[in-house]
C-alpha cells in the first residue's frame, strides 16, 4: 500500500464535485489519490462520517488522519502532484481562514456551477439507490447540475445524498 495514499470522499451526485475529482484524477499520475463517491456502499462505514458529515463537505484520509473542507483540497493536490506547497500554503497565517470561507462558498453553491455529469450517472453501479429508488440525479446530458436542467431534481440539490 502506497503510505502516501490520500482517500478522497466526494459528493457523487454533485456535477461540479465530479468535474474537480476527474481533474485531480488526470493529474495524479502515480496513482496516490482513490476517488470514493459518498454515495457508494459502505463509504460512510468505512471512513466513520455521519450522514452530516457527507452531505457538508469532501474528505480527505491519509495515514489515520482526517482532513474536511479546503484542507482536504490541499492535502489531495499535494498527493496527485507529488508536491507538499498546497498544504504548507494552508496552514500560513490567516491563509487557511480565507480558503476555508472560499470552499464553504463553493461547496453550498457547487449545485449551480458548471461541472461534468455526476460520478453516480456515470458509474451507476457504484452509488447505492437514494431515496426515491433512482441511483442518481435525473439523466444529465447537460453535464450540469443546475436547477430546472438535465442532472438536476429533488435529489440533486444541496444537502442531497
Amino acid at each position: 500500500m502506497n503510505s502516501s495514499a490520500v482517500d478522497l470522499v466526494f459528493d457523487g451526485q454533485c456535477g461540479f464535485c465530479t468535474r474537480c475529482v476527474m481533474w485531480i484524477a488526470r493529474r495524479d499520475r502515480h496513482s496516490r489519490v482513490r476517488l470514493h463517491p459518498a454515495q457508494r456502499a459502505g463509504v460512510q462505514d468505512r471512513f466513520g462520517l455521519t450522514e452530516a458529515d457527507i452531505r457538508s463537505t469532501v474528505w480527505a484520509f491519509r495515514s489515520g488522519r482526517r482532513s474536511s473542507g479546503a484542507a482536504a483540497i490541499s492535502l489531495v493536490l499535494d498527493a496527485a502532484l507529488g508536491v507538499r506547497v498546497c498544504s504548507a500554503v494552508h496552514r500560513l497565517p490567516g491563509v487557511h481562514q480565507v480558503q476555508e470561507k472560499v470552499y464553504q462558498w463553493v461547496a453550498n453553491h457547487r449545485y449551480l456551477l458548471p461541472g461534468a455529469a455526476p460520478w453516480c450517472n456515470q458509474h451507476p453501479g457504484d452509488c447505492e439507490p437514494v431515496a426515491g429508488g433512482s441511483s442518481s440525479c435525473s439523466s444529465a446530458t447537460s453535464g450540469t447540475s443546475r436547477p430546472g436542467r438535465a442532472g438536476s431534481g429533488p435529489m440533486c440539490g444541496p444537502g442531497a445524498r
